[in-house]
């Protein structure tokens, strides 16, 4: 195993953390019915992945205004919150962060019922 001084964004310990989480992730929107399309897995990974990378190396976030995610569902902050759980060392607010992700993945069945 690499210390975490050699450890990279993309060295195989962080992408492989980043790609489990982000299944598991996957796996858990599903339950509650939310169901990311292609291209929002493709971004959820990538924010996942950076995720991960923080988690090794202490890189916090900018600070961010809570009040910007007054939108967002508490099913889609309590899934993000949990995903966030999965992984040590990460900010209050990645859990926000993270939200939108599934905020905007939980509109997708929103439009699919409209007939969008």
């Amino acid at each position: 195993m690499q210390t975490a001084t050699t450890l990279t964004p993309d060295s195989t310990e962080i992408v492989e953390h980043g790609a489990s989480v982000t299944e598991r992730a996957i796996v858990l929107l599903g339950e509650n019915g939310i169901y990311p399309d292609d291209l929002q897995q493709k971004m959820l990974a990538t924010h996942i992945k950076a995720m991960a990378w923080r988690s090794h190396s202490g890189e916090s976030l900018p600070e961010l205004e809570l009040e910007m995610f007054e939108e967002i569902s508490s099913l889609s902050l309590k899934l993000a919150e949990q995903v966030c759980g999965l992984m040590d060392n990460l900010a209050y607010e990645e859990a926000h962060l993270l939200s939108v992700h599934f905020e905007v993945a939980k509109e997708n069945e929103l439009s699919t019922a409209k007939g969008e």
